[in-house]
């Protein structure tokens, strides 16, 4: 760097430097004491260091730093603050009112609440996850909930990885890897954050052989494409986005038969993971059970989005081939630990008992317009009891909530929402108060024609109290 370039230290910035305290002198400062007891001394030198090294940059790039930022008491104070934001809980409970249920960003599913008791079980203590306890000899922990879900399926096998992506890599890198792979155009589809078909494809090893076009493909143009380096057909649901119009493509049945003929395994990306059929609820989708009773070889499917549990990838159908799947190296990279099963686990007994209202995603889903009109209205009595006279114009009104996830991207469920404008906050500023969680947790909402909705479809009933005191505090 040339001399010209260098910046010129003042005398007022060389003495505030002079004066920044020591480490040592911080360190024996009541509140950094009374912090080196609970959080040790070793975490609270690091972060008096860094603290430092901060407050030295700015007052060598600024000339208005002024003296008292350089006190020990504030120094002091600085400390003791990145302490906390530094333990503080970076992943934390938000309200979601947002009315799309399996919300990606806000961590899709929420989970049955017997988790919580399985978690407890299954994580403070010792568990025969991989331990068969009538031979006492090594079991596989695929066991746990491979039953339950061979049951709910009608496949002859099950078995899970971290997610369904993984689900695809590991089928195609075990039954495809160096052969060819026949996928519709119309089916090479993105998923979420930017993984391509295309691109899962390429890295298990599998030639993908592209048939058809966009919007049109016939089952001629699968058998056209069959040759010695066929490995498999891979059907793709599309299920975050449709193409409508002039389009095109072989039955599920079609490609079945193509299978059979052929002698050609026939896998399918299912997606969402429908487990019950949920048309009577507003919500049409392929269910697991309809492909494995159609005779699709290998279905893989989420368990966080329509299935309703944890995230993972679970891969189903005939023993033979999942067997070859299981006994690749990768899958013991993918595979799911010791509380995704005991999630999973409490998500599957929920339907094998009928209980879906147990599981709060299809509960959302399951639940009319009337009662959340009911709840809505309810809800803005006790919000305008709290408010002064004229603070907000809130009323409930019609509006759609969409399942969300990459489920179901051209349907949505009637709901009522509310609406509410500020007569002191711009909805945009509203919603951002909103997020900053004035009184302790936050609220995601979504802002329409310079109003703030809120959807009670997906707020907790229990919640409903501690949004009624966060908009309040909100309003403020």
């Amino acid at each position: 760097m040339d001399a010209s370039s260098k910046r010129t230290i003042s005398t007022q910035q060389t003495d505030l430097l002079r004066q920044i305290p020591s480490v040592d002198e911080l360190l024996g400062r009541p509140l950094l004491t009374t912090l080196a007891a609970t959080v040790g001394r070793n975490l609270l030198v690091e972060i008096t260091r860094e603290v430092l090294a901060n407050l030295r940059a700015r007052i060598a790039k600024e000339t208005t730093v002024d003296s008292l930022a350089v006190e020990p008491a504030s120094v002091e104070e600085l400390i003791a603050a990145e302490v906390r934001r530094t333990l503080a809980r970076s992943l934390q409970p938000v309200i979601n009112a947002t009315g799309v249920i399996l919300h990606t960003n806000l961590g899709r599913a929420p989970l049955v609440a017997s988790v919580i008791e399985e978690f407890h079980r299954t994580a403070t203590q010792y568990s025969n996850l991989e331990y068969d306890l009538e031979t006492g000899a090594r079991g596989k922990r695929d066991v746990h909930t491979g039953r339950l879900l061979q049951r709910l399926t009608g496949a002859e096998a099950a078995i899970i990885v971290n997610n369904c992506a993984a689900a695809v890599l590991v089928t195609l890198t075990a039954l495809a890897k160096s052969g060819e792979v026949i996928v519709s155009r119309g089916e090479l589809i993105e998923i979420g954050d930017g993984f391509r078909i295309p691109e899962i494809m390429a890295e298990s090893g599998a030639i993908l052989r592209e048939v058809g076009t966009t919007n049109r493909t016939r089952l001629a143009d699968y058998e056209n494409a069959i040759g010695d380096k066929t490995r498999l057909l891979l059907r793709v649901h599309p299920s975050n986005f449709k193409i409508t119009g002039f389009a095109e493509k072989p039955s599920l049945e079609e490609l079945v038969a193509l299978s059979r003929r052929s002698g050609l395994p026939l896998v399918e990306d299912l997606g969402s993971g429908c487990l019950v059929d949920l048309h009577t609820d507003g919500m049409t989708e392929p269910t697991v059970r309809q492909s494995i009773e159609s005779g699709v070889s290998i279905v893989m499917f989420s368990g966080d989005k329509l299935l309703g549990g944890p995230q993972a990838g679970i891969i189903a159908g005939k023993k033979e081939l999942l067997a070859r799947v299981r006994r690749h190296p990768l899958f013991r990279a993918l595979r799911v630990d010791k509380l995704t099963i005991a999630a999973l686990e409490a998500t599957l007994g929920a339907y094998l008992r009928g209980a879906l209202d147990e599981i709060p995603a299809l509960r959302m889903i399951r639940t009319p317009a009337e009662d959340l009109h009911r709840r809505a209205e309810r809800f803005l009595e006790q919000l305008r009891s709290k408010l002064p006279a004229g603070e907000v114009e809130s009323e409930v009104v019609d509006s759609t909530s969409l399942a969300g996830g990459g489920s179901t991207p051209s349907q949505s469920l009637p709901t009522k929402v509310i609406r509410i404008a500020s007569v002191r906050y711009s909805a945009t500023t509203f919603e951002q108060r909103l997020r900053s969680a004035p009184s302790g947790i936050a609220v995601i909402g979504r802002v329409e024609d310079d109003h703030l909705i809120l959807d009670l479809r997906t707020v907790f009933p229990e919640q409903e109290p501690l949004l009624i005191d966060t908009l309040v505090a909100a309003l403020q």
